[in-house]
């Protein structure tokens, strides 16, 4: 990082810079370890809810957030472009696992996993306007099991949802993917989380963000051309095996093009009329442009 890019009244510091402790987020943060990258930022790790509410209170610079999160808080943030954390059909880790069909969840009580805003309210619009199902919803810890004790159909997301996955047939239960059931309704990607800059930093520090959204960028990419060595460095500590991982990633999207975009903004029309997050900001999404 070049010193005339530094902290606030001349201090130097690295950008603070968030990080899901999901697999999903796995992908965009190999190659940061590999390239040293990681030694010019301040890495915090922690779950989806938690890191957006640092990102909006100023806790941290740049990082991902839900795309709901995003949408509650667009006049606060620029979006870094073309990495976004999403799916173009089935994404594997973003289901509703159910004791019965979809359609027969009213008045039935749902189990909401606490980890994830835009998954959460996804299943809700999907049952709601595609099931016509108005179930009981309660919010609880990301525990199939117990949330399969007190509910009728649970939604979870990330690790413990990639679990439920493979281990749902074997216990009667059924698996709804929200990634393939948007695309099924929509048409489009569905985008789950994007990376996102605080606009102040931006504009204090518009050569550190460009240098952590290129990081960012290669990093990705030297991933995706490495999968199965990243799928089987990481099944040493995961539950899932190399092959179930490098489908995993294969699966996820990590791009935000301009068709991307265009589901982003579709989501955002649709939870904007049932007032659930804001509408867009006129003329869309912003970007940090350097």
């Amino acid at each position: 990082m070049s010193q005339g890019d530094g902290g606030t009244g001349g201090e130097l510091r690295r950008p603070r810079v968030g990080h899901i402790q999901f697999l999903n987020c796995l992908p965009i943060y190999w190659g940061l370890m590999r390239s040293g990258a990681l030694l010019d930022v301040d890495l915090h790790k922690d779950s989806p809810e938690r890191l957006g509410a640092a990102l909006v209170a100023g806790d941290l610079d740049i990082g991902p957030i839900s795309l709901v999160e995003y949408l509650r808080h667009a006049d606060r943030f620029l979006l870094l472009p073309d990495i976004a954390v999403g799916s173009d059909g089935p994404v594997l880790s973003v289901n509703i696992v159910a004791t019965r069909p979809l359609a027969e969840l009213s008045g039935r009580r749902v189990a909401l996993g606490s980890t994830s805003r835009t998954g959460v309210l996804l299943a809700r619009m999907l049952l709601a306007q595609r099931y016509a199902a108005a179930p009981d919803y309660f919010t609880c810890p990301p525990d199939v099991t117990q949330m399969l004790l007190e509910a009728d159909a649970a939604v979870l997301i990330g690790d413990v949802a990639l679990r439920a996955r493979y281990e749902a047939p074997g216990r009667g239960l059924t698996v709804t993917d929200l990634g393939e059931a948007w695309r099924d309704w929509t048409g489009l990607p569905m985008v789950f989380a994007v990376w996102a800059v605080r606009r102040d930093f931006a504009t204090a520090h518009p050569g550190r963000v460009k240098e952590v959204h290129q990081a960012f960028l290669r990093s990705r990419d030297l991933c995706l051309a490495e999968l199965d060595e990243v799928a089987q460095a990481a099944a040493r500590w995961e539950p899932f095996d190399a092959a179930t991982l490098a489908s995993y990633f294969r699966a996820l999207d990590f791009s935000l093009g301009e068709r991307q975009v265009t589901g982003l903004r579709e989501f955002a029309d649709r939870a904007a009329r049932l007032d659930a997050a804001p509408a867009l900001p006129t003329g869309g999404a912003e970007f940090f442009l350097p």
